[in-house]
């Protein structure tokens, strides 16, 4: 599946399986990985999903969408809202008797400054204090049009620098989105994951309370909750695992 505007890239897309396995800028070699390809003069950041375990192959192949599609879809759909991520020019999917195996989404690379995680752990950072009110105004309109990004974290955020000391947020990782009405604990325990400090959040909160207009000192306490409540959570699962 590729975009209309995208159609001349149809060749890439069938043999993006040997593309990938040539030399490329590697960008993320985790449980996925993220490959910069360039191509007619572009540059085409390619995610290559995990081959699913046994049971998710029957589950994509024929009740769920797979991540690589999904991601597609939801790119499509948060740039129709007003939300930045970067440019979907489509995905691929490829199956052996009937079971799906390997999936890729292609976007175009979005050039960008820093993700939040840089003014999370740093306090002194430039504009650390503007960046996290502008990101809490920002957390707002997407709760506002029932967008929720179920990982939310900081390497998921990417944050350009733009003039008159406004911040540009771009969302990436999308496969996992919800879209529609959100309850209010979705929305106060969707930051849960930024694993950030309470003053940071606490600017967060205000902002956000400000553009939904809503009690500041309320929606505070209710993302400190479901921060702590994560936090406990993940540091107990550690300690299970052996990690300190």
């Amino acid at each position: 599946m590729l975009q209309e505007r995208y159609k001349h890239l149809e060749p890439f897309l069938l043999q993006i399986k040997t593309h990938f396995k040539a030399p490329a800028e590697l960008i993320h070699d985790a449980r996925n990985q993220l490959k910069i390809i360039p191509v007619e003069g572009v540059e085409i950041v390619v995610k290559s999903f995990r081959i699913p375990n046994p049971l998710n192959q029957v589950v994509y192949a024929w009740l769920r969408d797979s991540k690589a599609k999904k991601s597609y879809d939801h790119a499509l759909k948060l740039k129709a809202l007003g939300i930045t991520t970067p440019e979907p020019i489509g995905y691929i999917e490829f199956y052996e008797h009937g079971l799906l195996k390997e999936s890729f989404f292609l976007s175009l690379r979005s050039h960008y400054d820093f993700t939040i995680r840089e003014p999370l752990l740093d306090s002194q950072w430039d504009h650390h204090d503007e960046i996290f009110r502008q990101f809490g105004t920002f957390t707002q309109q997407l709760h506002q049009k029932g967008i929720l990004h179920r990982d939310y974290s900081p390497g998921n955020i990417l944050i350009t620098s733009q003039s008159d000391g406004i911040f540009r947020f771009d969302l990436v990782d999308i496969n996992r989105m919800g879209f529609g009405s959100l309850s209010d604990e979705e929305k106060m325990r969707n930051l849960s994951k930024l694993w950030a400090d309470e003053r940071d959040l606490t600017l967060i909160a205000n902002a956000y309370a400000d553009a939904a207009g809503i009690n500041t000192e309320k929606t505070a306490e209710s993302m400190i909750f479901y921060d702590r409540q994560n936090k406990r959570i993940k540091t107990f699962k550690r300690r299970l695992k052996g990690k300190t």
